[in-house]
């Protein structure tokens, strides 16, 4: 018998998904073209979780999802993840990403710089492609050099992004700007 649960809960961009067990979250999906494809997803992925209400500690993770995308400066830094079977380089940009907080962003060449591996800023890329857990881990606060958006993985792509971004009013400079409280996208920082 499987300890692997899932629930879907709305969010302001759409239905999501949540995927737990023993250990932690082991996956967070964004929403698809409809609910029935994200349970299509969850199943396909992970075809013993059963459908649960979660416990304390999921359903916390979940508002806070749920207000980082109604746009509240919400980190997800404590959310329990389960990175088991996580090789080390990958489990690395996870965990630094996750000390990225709403609002701000960071170049996948500055992420490689902060992990150790300076110059793979595609390696990082080829990382976020995979990551298990949108949002928790906020891969969507990765940017091309200056400041371009870059790539995203997910459901609707980098339009998805930029709606992210937006709704966490990411800056476009380091400096704030006249309209950086009314919030316009695009930030980029550098370590």
């Amino acid at each position: 018998m499987s300890d692997l649960s899932f629930t879907l809960f709305e969010t302001a961009i759409g239905r999501s998904a949540i995927v737990w067990g023993n250990s932690g979250i082991r996956r967070t999906l964004l929403p698809e073209t409809d609910e029935g494809e994200t349970r299509r997803l969850v199943g396909k992925l992970f075809p013993d979780a059963a459908e649960r209400s979660p416990a304390a500690e999921i359903a916390a993770t979940i508002e806070g999802i749920q207000a980082l995308l109604d746009g509240a400066r919400e980190h997800l830094r404590e959310a329990p993840l389960d990175m088991t079977g996580i090789e080390p380089f990958p489990k690395r940009v996870y965990e630094a990403l996750r000390h990225i907080g709403p609002g701000e962003t960071i170049t996948y060449g500055a992420l490689a710089k902060q992990v150790g591996s300076e110059g793979e800023a595609r390696a990082i890329g080829a990382v976020l492609g995979r990551n298990p857990f949108p949002i928790i881990v906020p891969c969507h606060r990765v940017l091309a050099a200056g400041g371009k958006a870059g790539g995203f993985s997910a459901p609707g792509g980098v339009a998805t992004k930029l709606v992210m971004l937006t709704r966490e009013r990411a800056r476009t400079a380091k400096s704030p700007g006249l309209f950086d409280d009314i919030g316009l996208p695009l930030a980029t920082r550098q370590p």
